[in-house]
Parts: C-alpha cells; sequence; structure tokens
C-alpha cells in the first residue's frame, strides 16, 4: 500500500462543486487500488479571504510545502473585485505558484473524440489534437521590476511592466519541454518574439543551445503571433510548445478553444525535483464561473482530468491515470454531456450526474 498526501483547495464559484465530484473519484481509487490518499481540505481566493482575511493564509501556505501535490478548484468573483490588489483572490494563487517556485505550466490541449464536432474549427483539423503546452509560470513581465503606474519626468502618466527573465529560468523550463517531448512526438516549438524583442532573443539562444543536449527531439523557433495564427490554421504540427509566461497565458487559452470547451482542460504545475519530489499544483484551465455558481451546472470532468495528471506526474501511477481518462472517454460517448458540451437535442446532467457516470465507467472498465 502507497500512502499519498493530498491538499484539496476548492476555492470559489464552481470549485467546491468539481472538487466534490473529485473527492468520490479519489474515494474510489482508494478502495480499488494500492493507493492511499491522506486528504487536507483548506481554502484559497476569496473563500480564504473570507475565512482568514488573506486569499492565502500562512497556515495553508505551510500545508501546501509538506504534502505530495495540491488540487485546486478555481478562485476569483466579483463580490471581491474592489478589495485591494493583494488581497484579491488571484493573488492567493499567484502567491502560492511563487512560494512552491511551480515554474513549468503544463497545459494539454486535447481533443476527445466525443467532442471533435464541437470545436470552432473544422473536424478534420482538430480531431486526434495532442498539444502539450508548457508555459513558463513564475517570472516574466507578470513578475518583473520595476511595475506600476507612475508620472514620467515630463508629466505624462504611464503604466509600466518588465518582461525579465534569467538564464537559469529559460533553461530549465525548456528542459521540462524536451524531456516531455522526447516521450511524446518528439518536436519542441520554443515560441517568443525575437524579432522585436530582447528577451525573445535571449530566449530563442538558450533554447538552441539546451536543444543540442536532446539530439532526438526536432526542435523549431516560432514568433508568437505566427503560432497563434498557426494554432487556428493548421493545428496538429505542434507537439510541446514551449514559451514564456505572457505567450503561455494567451497561446494556452487558444489552443483549449480548438478542443471543444474550456472546461474539459486540466492543467499542472510543477516545481523543481529535488530528492525524488518535486511541488505540483493540478487545477482545470476554467475559471470560477460564479454566474453558474451553485446550481449543479458546473462540469467537473476538467478537475478530475487534473487529478489524472496528478496520477500521473506525482504519483507515477501512468496505468491508473490511463485508466480514469478512459473512463471520461467512455462517458462523453455515451453522450453523458454537462450544460458546457451539450450538443443541441441533448439533455444535460447535473455536476453530481456527471460525476456518477464517471464512477460508474471507472466500475465497468475495471471490472
Amino acid at each position: 500500500m502507497k500512502n499519498v498526501s493530498i491538499l484539496l483547495l476548492p476555492g470559489d464559484g464552481i470549485g467546491p462543486e468539481a472538487i466534490a465530484e473529485l473527492k468520490r473519484v479519489i474515494d474510489w481509487f482508494g478502495a480499488h487500488t494500492d493507493l492511499s490518499f491522506d486528504i487536507t481540505e483548506d481554502d484559497i481566493g476569496g473563500a480564504a479571504y473570507e475565512r482568514y482575511g488573506t486569499p492565502l493564509a500562512d497556515s495553508t501556505l505551510d500545508t501546501a510545502k509538506k504534502v505530495d501535490a495540491i488540487v485546486m478548484g478555481a478562485v476569483g468573483g466579483p463580490q471581491w473585485d474592489n478589495v485591494e490588489r493583494h488581497l484579491r483572490p488571484e493573488a492567493g494563487l499567484l502567491t502560492l505558484r511563487k512560494e512552491l517556485d511551480l515554474f513549468a505550466n503544463l497545459r494539454p490541449a486535447t481533443c476527445r473524440a466525443a467532442l471533435a464536432s464541437a470545436s470552432s474549427l473544422k473536424e478534420d483539423l482538430v480531431s486526434g489534437l495532442d498539444i502539450m503546452i508548457l508555459r513558463e509560470l513564475t517570472a516574466g513581465v507578470y513578475f518583473g521590476e520595476p511595475r506600476g503606474i507612475d508620472t514620467a519626468a515630463d508629466g505624462r502618466r504611464r503604466g509600466l511592466d518588465t518582461q525579465v527573465y534569467f538564464e537559469d529560468e529559460i533553461e530549465r523550463l525548456l528542459r521540462v519541454g524536451f524531456e516531455l517531448a522526447a516521450k511524446r512526438n518528439r518536436k519542441v516549438h520554443s515560441v517568443e518574439k525575437a524579432n522585436v524583442m530582447e528577451s525573445g532573443v535571449f530566449w530563442r539562444e538558450i533554447a538552441t543551445r539546451v536543444g543540442k543536449d536532446y539530439a532526438d527531439v526536432e526542435l523549431e523557433h516560432m514568433y508568437a503571433d505566427n503560432c497563434a495564427m498557426q494554432l487556428v490554421r493548421a493545428p496538429k504540427q505542434f507537439d510541446v510548445i514551449a514559451t514564456d509566461n505572457l505567450f503561455g497565458d494567451i497561446l494556452s487559452d487558444c489552443a483549449a478553444m480548438l478542443t471543444g470547451s474550456l472546461g474539459m482542460l486540466p492543467s499542472a504545475s510543477l516545481g523543481v525535483e529535488q530528492n525524488g519530489k518535486r511541488a505540483a499544483l493540478y487545477e482545470p484551465v476554467h475559471g470560477s464561473a460564479p454566474d453558474i455558481a451553485g446550481k449543479g451546472l458546473a462540469n467537473p470532468l476538467a478537475t478530475i482530468l487534473s487529478f489524472a495528471m496528478c496520477l500521473r506526474y506525482s504519483f507515477d501511477r501512468q496505468s491508473d491515470a490511463d485508466l480514469l481518462e478512459k473512463a471520461v472517454d467512455q462517458v462523453l460517448a455515451k453522450n453523458i454531456r454537462t450544460t458546457d458540451i451539450a450538443a443541441d437535442g441533448v439533455k444535460p446532467v447535473s455536476t453530481s450526474e456527471m460525476g456518477s457516470a464517471l464512477l460508474e465507467a471507472l466500475d465497468d472498465i475495471s471490472s
């Protein structure tokens, strides 16, 4: 029996509803495999602000540093729009990423067979799509200094953000990209704006150097604007896209819509491996969707697929991750859909009904 520890952070909006269904899935794996789970649950984001007066309490961060993995729901909501920036729900997530040095954000854009017709692109362009977007998460323009809003010497007001990358920050991200590609289709697109940005020139230089250590993986450089165009023109040319924080934020959301629904996509944020262990946060790509929170309409599959990534990357349980993903595909193949992915004429199921259908599929596949 292998025991693993997980911190669950349901967060805001639809996060608690999705995490509730995930807990049923975790219980299933605890009952049907040799994994046992030590589960701790706490607040983050707006829920933490209401409980602790801060979007990430020190005690929560301490727990996060000790567990094997963290699985989160979502953060944010209009009721916190007017609080100070450092107290907003999103600040809790940014602090968690920074404090745990979760530098590598893995966002798979996978078009599941049953949802190919739901994409905004033609079905033949996205059927079988399997892209891994690797976004640097703890540096770049979101963290660079100086930043702020001030008045210049000539009296004009200005907003200022600084794009800064150190060599080691780029290198470690790219090494993760090449290692991922070596286990996939052996191609990395390194994406920047070397034509107009010095940081892009620097990024390309380091990508070229690192690529020489991975002779069996093809490296192609691409400008970020061209990458956005190619994602909607011929997305299946990509395997792993490795890029910075800003471009990764934009391109991963663009790629997400190719798959048919933002509500289906998981993500993982990984830290540096030390003594065989690395900090890891798993969360759905979608937001907190406050307009449908508490109505039983949320799609829990992105959160559940985030747990599949947890099984794969934190617990080295490839077969269990495959099993969970196969169960999701079986549910979708039966045309069981929540509102966000229901086709015309299909009666959508509730959040809990989707969870129940998934558990039935797990029983069926494993029997």
